[in-house]
């Protein structure tokens, strides 16, 4: 998917949200767990009942590679099943050096190897260019570099100075060389929207995917406050405070309510900052 693609998306849906998939066993609602598979059965009324709100979805990889093959053909129905106008993020946190880095990226890009076919994936930059570039090498795929988590030992590296610029920001800025604000983006989580501000001066023109809003806190305001740009340049993601919000029968109807609620109101920050 490119970038005017994606944001064609935003417009027509008046929506920056991402659905993230984290879909725990332990936490299905019971009268799912009798299914062939549960896994695969809780993420199909998720989406149904979701995907006119929401732009993109998250599975985060943990969940399903738990469960060895059986969780990969949960992944692979799974994604095959987001409708296409849907961006799709494979939330793997890889990265490594040379011909590894190449088969990560052939794992969650290239459909005739392994049967997947995401549209980006998370990368981790701590290994520096040669594990990034490998990722970058397929046509309208996106690599989403992590650079400001939201998780709180962020602070012992992300946030530590290396010379006169944070962590965080040394990725930030060395990392545009790897790719354009075509081929990458950078997650920065919404519990650092304090933050924001310096990011945009550094990657004006990326879109950020950013996590931390609903369960863990985040204000979705100053979020959309402080991160948008021009091409709105925001995919937010929420998972538990959407995909469980209810426990019951009624789960992917409320999950839809919340997930409406959530689009109303970004719906009013692009009206406002846009």
């Amino acid at each position: 998917m490119t970038k005017q693609e994606l944001f064609g998306q935003i417009l027509s849906k008046k929506s920056y949200l991402c659905v993230g998939l984290d879909t725990d066993l332990q936490k299905l609602p019971k009268h799912l767990l009798n299914e062939e598979d549960p896994i695969f059965e809780f993420n199909k009324q998720i989406i149904d009942a979701t995907h006119q709100y929401a732009v993109a979805y998250k599975p985060n990889i943990a969940f399903y590679e738990a469960f060895g093959a059986k969780g990969w053909e949960s992944l692979q129905k799974t994604l095959a099943y987001i409708p296409k106008e849907c961006f799709t993020i494979a939330d793997a946190k890889r990265g490594d050096i040379g011909n590894t880095s190449g088969l990560y990226a052939r794992a969650f890009f290239d459909k005739s190897s392994s049967g997947l076919d995401f549209d980006s994936v998370t990368v981790a930059p701590y290994m520096g260019e040669d594990s990034v570039t490998p990722f970058l090498q397929f046509d309208n795929k996106w690599v989403i570099l992590l650079a400001l988590t939201s998780n709180g030992g962020s602070k012992d590296f992300q946030t530590l100075n290396v010379g006169d610029k944070a962590l965080f920001e040394e990725v930030l800025t060395k990392s545009q060389a790897w790719g354009s604000d075509e081929q990458l983006m950078y997650v920065v989580g919404a519990t650092k929207a304090d933050m924001l501000t310096r990011v945009r001066e550094l990657v004006p023109n990326h879109f950020l995917l950013v996590p931390g809003v609903g369960a863990q806190g985040g204000s979705l305001e100053e979020v959309s406050k402080y991160g948008m740009n021009s091409s709105c340049g925001l995919l937010v993601n929420s998972s538990r405070a959407i995909i469980y919000a209810s426990s019951g029968e009624d789960f992917a109807e409320v999950a839809a309510q919340e997930a409406q609620k959530v689009q109303a109101e970004m719906a009013k920050y692009l009206e406002i900052y846009l």
